[in-house]
């Protein structure tokens, strides 16, 4: 019995997919959970029209992506932070600081889980950030330490 799926069935496939299943696997699992629809040809064109939708706007939000990406790729974050007598530095420069320094200083809006420094940042000196904006789109921006 061919279904199309409305959640994703581990080991059977994704949302929208449509598959070849046991009948009885279908009616008495799959159906009664409200896992699965029956793949009748009024199902199937509105899950053909669904994926067509999924896909543009999946497109759509990539291209804003790139277009934020290459936003930020032109930033220079600079930070200050304290550093003591003998040139160490007082605490610790992380990702939230390096975001809250973004969001202050250019008024780009990124949430701090995708932000990462590609080293740890032990002194003053520039380093580099890589900001995760799409799965399929990054993009790298310069950080300087500068002390108080």
């Amino acid at each position: 019995m061919k279904v199309i799926l409305l959640q994703e069935v581990k080991n059977l496939g994704k949302k929208g997919d449509i598959v070849e299943t046991a009948e009885g696997y279908a009616r008495n699992f799959l159906l009664p959970r409200k896992l699965a629809k029956e793949a009748n040809v009024a199902n199937v064109n509105q899950a053909n029209a669904d994926k067509a939708t999924e896909a543009f706007h999946s497109a759509k939000k990539k291209d804003e992506a790139v277009v934020l990406a290459a936003q930020i790729e032109k930033v220079t974050v600079n930070m200050k932070v304290k550093i003591g007598e003998n040139g160490k530095m007082f605490g610790k420069v992380a990702s939230k600081d390096v975001a809250e320094a973004l969001i202050s200083q250019t008024g780009i809006d990124i949430d701090r889980r995708k932000i990462e420094l590609t080293e740890n940042v032990k002194g003053p000196g520039e380093y580099t950030a890589v900001a995760k904006i799409h799965p399929e789109v990054s993009s790298k921006f310069k950080v300087i330490v500068e002390a108080e």
